[in-house]
C-alpha cells in the first residue's frame, strides 16, 4: 500500500502562485509515476501533470504548460506541482496519484491522496 498526502493548497488571487506537495508513505514508493488532477464543482476530474519519477519524463495538459512545473524529489518521496500565473479556471481540488505509468488516463493510477484545495480569485 502507498498513501499520499497532499498539501500547499489556498487561495490565492488570479497571477499569484502555489506550489503543492504530494507525499508517500507506506511500502516503498519505489518507480511508480505520478501524476496531478483537478475537479472542479460540477466537472469531471481533469489531468494535470504526470512524472516519470526514473526518467523524469513529464506530460502536462496544453492549458496549464508554460505555466505548471511536475518535478520529484525521490530521496525525500515527494512530487510538487509549481504553479505560476494562476488564473479562476485553476480552482478546483487538486489530487496526486501514484501508478505503474505517467499517463493523462485516471483509471491507470492506483493510489490517490484526498485532495487540496485551490481557490483562485479574480
Amino acid at each position: 500500500q502507498v498513501q499520499l498526502v497532499e498539501s500547499g493548497g489556498g487561495l490565492v488571487q488570479a497571477g499569484g502562485s502555489l506550489r503543492l506537495s504530494c507525499v508517500a508513505s507506506g511500502r516503498s514508493f519505489g518507480s511508480y509515476a505520478v501524476g496531478w488532477f483537478r475537479q472542479a464543482p460540477g466537472k469531471e476530474r481533469e489531468f494535470v501533470a504526470a512524472i516519470n519519477r526514473i526518467s523524469g519524463r513529464k506530460q502536462y495538459v496544453d492549458s496549464v504548460k508554460g505555466r505548471f512545473t511536475i518535478s520529484t524529489d525521490n530521496a525525500k518521496n515527494t512530487v510538487q506541482l509549481q504553479m505560476n500565473s494562476l488564473q479562476p479556471e485553476d480552482t478546483a481540488v487538486y489530487y496526486c496519484a501514484a501508478g505503474a505509468i505517467a499517463t493523462y488516463e485516471s483509471s491507470s493510477y492506483d493510489y490517490w491522496g484526498q485532495g487540496t484545495q485551490v481557490t483562485v480569485s479574480s
